[in-house]
């Protein structure tokens, strides 16, 4: 049975807005994620009851009356700007999750204007919503902490954007994640002048998504906890990313949550082929956020957050929080590296290695560094050698992979078997830039859905392989 809770109005009204949601002309359901319905009891849900609630945004009993728009500032490409928040979105819903009884926000995008909309129509195009839906499976399946997209429902309204061709189908999507509350949540009050209102704000937090840490301890001491804690899921994510290749595209602080999960996909990209300064977004000119700055832009976005306490606490503690978060990313980041390439070790990454075998650092910097010089499709690279210690064809019979091979060999690894039905087949799973207009292409020539839904089964397939689903 789910629980529905309305934990997040408990904060006030110097949080949020409530906003009224459109009423769109027409409903017609694309994508209904059912496996994470279920993880809240929603997948029983008949579609009228689906439709209303996810469409029209009928309240659910004992949750949130009406949907509030969430106001937060933040740092947009470096500049700070405090005329942002919820503008196309907002949060709907508040439930607990079966099992672990963690709290769950349901949120939207393209729910129609709010007072943060500015001069934005607070809209979402039908193939914004598809892209979201395909980085948050693909991220799922690599085993990145993701929002998961629950519900895309087109509004058979036409939308103009400079971006897509137009006019540009619009949808309504609903998205659930671990919280809604940003880096730029914080911001907002330091920027208002109002650490009272911060310190409110990290009690929330803490007792809602970290109940196993002290909410109530003075707020010196409760200020660098909650930013350690933040830190670890940020740099785990962050690490996640680098070894999924993936490539965010918009890091800005009010895209950075507080339960360290990613979320809002916008431009976002994945690696062709290995490059660091690969980028997402065709508006980052400086390459701030290209695939190899991710994690400083990560652990500057961290750094304004902990602007927002040094009134309140000691600066050296917030410091000492912060200062983890290069080794906990790498580990991460190796582990991900290992999981696709189907290799266990017997020791920790971390752990000093004995003479005889090379430490996971080295298997995976000798991956990177041929990588980089073959410039191999990213995924291929993936797929071939998945369980190898040897060269499987002649594209990696080259003196860079073979020092890759001799430092795996010299590891004390376990390698997985090749048998899972996802390796049977001729190629991997991508979502390079031309594989996702291919299959936006029958979308928007003629309502064809299937080579998504082709492209959504073989990427859980994938994630089924790497045991992430």
């Amino acid at each position: 049975m789910t629980s529905f809770v309305d934990y997040h109005k408990s904060l006030g009204t110097d949080f949020f807005s409530p906003v009224k949601p459109i009423k769109p002309p027409k409903m017609i359901l694309r994508y209904r994620n059912d496996r994470a319905a279920a993880s809240v009891g929603l997948a029983d849900l008949t579609d009228d009851e689906w439709y209303r609630h996810f469409g029209l945004f009928e309240p659910f009993d004992n949750s949130l009356t009406e949907p509030l728009a969430l106001a937060y500032h933040g740092h947009q490409f470096g500049v700070y700007n405090p005329d942002i928040g919820d503008g196309r979105g907002f949060l709907f819903a508040q439930m607990l999750e079966d099992g672990t009884r963690r709290l769950l926000d349901c949120g939207t995008k393209g729910s129609g204007q709010t007072p943060y909309s500015r001069s934005g129509d607070g809209r979402l195009t039908l193939k914004g919503a598809v892209r979201e839906i395909l980085a948050t499976e693909m991220l799922t399946a690599l085993g990145v902490k993701t929002s998961k997209t629950l519900s895309v429902i087109e509004t058979g309204e036409a939308l103009s954007r400079h971006d897509e061709p137009s006019p540009a189908r619009s949808a309504i999507l609903v998205r659930l994640s671990h919280s809604h509350i940003r880096i730029g949540s914080f911001q907002r009050h330091l920027y208002l002048q109002q650490p009272e209102q911060n310190e409110k704000l990290v009690r929330y937090v803490m007792r809602h998504y970290y109940p196993d840490a002290d909410a109530d301890l003075p707020v010196a001491e409760l200020l660098p906890v909650f930013l350690s804690l933040l830190t670890e899921k940020i740099a785990t994510m962050t690490g996640g990313w680098m070894a999924a290749g993936f490539v965010h595209g918009v890091l800005n602080t009010d895209n950075f949550n507080v339960t360290g999960e990613s979320f809002d996909y916008g431009p976002w990209r994945f690696l062709p082929h290995l490059d660091p300064n690969f980028t997402a977004a065709y508006f980052d000119n400086q390459g701030r956020y290209a695939y190899g700055r991710q994690p400083d832009a990560a652990l500057w976005a961290l750094c304004r957050l902990a602007d927002c306490f040094l009134e309140q606490t000691d600066k050296d503690k917030l410091e000492q929080a912060l200062s983890p978060f290069f080794g906990i990313m790498e580990k991460a980041m190796i582990d991900g590296f290992l999981r696709r390439l189907g290799i266990s070790l017997s020791q920790s990454p971390n752990d000093s290695a004995p003479n005889d075998s090379a430490p996971a650092g080295d298997i995976v910097n000798a991956l990177l560094h041929a990588a980089r010089i073959s410039q191999l499709g990213f995924d291929q690279m993936f797929f071939d050698l998945y369980g190898r210690d040897s060269a499987p064809n002649q594209s990696y019979q080259t003196a860079e992979f073979e020092a890759y091979f001799a430092a795996l060999n010299k590891a004390d690894a376990t390698l997985a078997a090749r048998t899972h039905a996802y390796f049977q087949q001729s190629g991997p799973v991508s979502l390079v830039i031309d594989e996702v207009e291919r299959l936006w292409a029958p979308i928007a020539q003629s309502d064809d859905f299937s080579l998504l839904e082709e492209k959504l089964a073989h990427i859980r397939l994938y994630g089924d392989a790497l045991g992430q689903n």
